[in-house]
């Protein structure tokens, strides 16, 4: 039921908050989510919905996204690690580089 309540919320063609109040609480725009949920989908099994012993679905990847854990603000241990694995890639301040909104 609240991946229901989601979808009618933020994602459904006639869905209760509008493109702008959508970008105004997630401060992207919902077509730029969308493509980086399915991004995120095929790099992080995580992010896929699956199904539990007794085959009933578990979260969907909309509602895994949201979790406060993904939404909150990055502190310095979070940064450290971004840090780290552009470095590791061959890409040392990348975190300096990741508004590339415009």
């Amino acid at each position: 039921m609240s991946h229901a309540n989601l979808m009618n919320n933020y994602f459904n063609p006639n869905s209760v908050y509008t493109e702008e109040g959508f970008r105004r609480r997630f401060r992207m725009r919902r077509h730029a989510f969308k493509c980086l949920l399915r991004d995120v989908q095929q790099v992080n099994p995580y992010f896929r919905q699956k199904r539990d012993r007794a085959s009933r679905p578990g979260f969907s990847s909309h509602q895994k996204v949201y979790k406060d854990e993904y939404l909150r603000e990055p502190n310095q241990e979070d940064l450290n690690q971004l840090i780290r694995k552009a470095e590791d890639r061959g890409f040392p301040g990348l975190i300096g580089s990741l508004d590339c909104m415009h």
